[in-house]
């Protein structure tokens, strides 16, 4: 079982892309991984005596469940909040190549071979393409992953592109010189246009930070570059897993060769602070799931997304 670590949490409060408010709790977080045998049960199983002083609680990422839980319950005392709650998407690295394209139905596998072939044709017929591993190595990755970072809508909406900050640096060189990190990048002749990085977790590689620039949209930029990148790490053979982590998309429900249910479940004091924020968080995460409803019965969802990213 993964051991428990303090940290700051962030609980933002968002209607779509746009954050609202943020707050910040110390709460002591675990990470449940690939390849555990945790029982989903004895996990919700939480109670104050866990909690230190100067703690909001407990937070269980990636928790392997059985059904759907409660949004919002108490237990033992304690608030119990499930907000997140879905398909934990992750590749089995140990396929092989041959036989995890096969997976893909024939309409599928020609739909991204053909992306990759139009990107071949954009650059002239070759692809232009580096893996990043080595401590040496890493100042050029950062250099150009920032670069196209900067310009994505995650960076400009969200703050989630990678980071620049010197204590990141720091991180990256030191899972370097572990091996315990790749990264990759994609070039249109010289210049950056998608970027992939993933440290290493035991024998999981994490989809950390994946990003395009946006003009290279029609090019299936950040596509092409999950794709070469599996192809490479399952002809290395180092590691097992390619670990989406949590939350949901179609760019990880397309390259996943598994799925498992999963939730990020808090258990927080029940104080008055506690519980206006689970409910303010509560309640925005319902006026922006009606929203998405309402834009996709309208069916502008897709035109409003895209919107959005620009």
């Amino acid at each position: 079982m993964n051991e428990w670590k303090a940290s700051y949490v962030w609980l933002r409060l968002r209607l779509g892309d746009i954050t609202l408010f943020s707050f910040r709790l110390p709460m002591q977080v675990r990470q449940e991984r690939l390849g555990g045998n945790l029982d989903p049960a004895s996990a919700l199983q939480q109670d104050a005596s866990l909690i230190p002083a100067g703690s909001q609680g407990l937070l269980i990422r990636g928790l392997p469940i059985n059904a759907s839980l409660p949004t919002l319950s108490t237990q033992a005392g304690l608030l119990c909040y499930a907000p997140l709650q879905y398909q934990h998407c992750h590749v089995d690295l140990g396929l092989g190549w041959d036989a995890y394209t096969q997976r893909f139905s024939s309409k599928t596998r020609s739909t991204i071979l053909r992306k990759v072939r139009k990107f071949t044709e954009h650059g002239g017929g070759a692809i232009e393409w580096k893996v990043y591993s080595r401590p040496e190595e890493m100042a050029e990755f950062l250099q150009h992953a920032r670069q196209v970072s900067k310009q994505t809508y995650q960076e400009r909406l969200l703050d989630v592109g990678i980071p620049g900050s010197e204590e990141f640096t720091r991180d990256v060189h030191t899972l370097a010189e572990a091996d315990r990190v790749r990264a990759f990048v994609l070039f249109d002749r010289q210049r950056p246009v998608s970027y992939l990085y993933c440290p290493a977790e035991q024998d999981a590689l994490i989809y950390a930070y994946l990003g395009y620039e946006p003009s290279y949209a029609n090019l299936s930029a950040g596509t092409v570059l999950q794709w070469l990148a599996l192809e490479y790490l399952m002809h290395e053979a180092r590691f097992k897993y390619f670990d989406f982590t949590e939350g949901q998309s179609e760019h990880k429900r397309l390259f996943a060769t598994h799925q498992r249910q999963c939730a990020n479940v808090y258990f927080l004091r029940n104080n008055l602070r506690n519980r206006l924020v689970v409910h303010a968080h509560k309640a925005t995460n319902a006026c922006s799931a009606a929203l998405g409803r309402m834009l996709q019965r309208a069916g502008l969802k897709a035109k409003f997304k895209h919107w959005i990213r620009r």
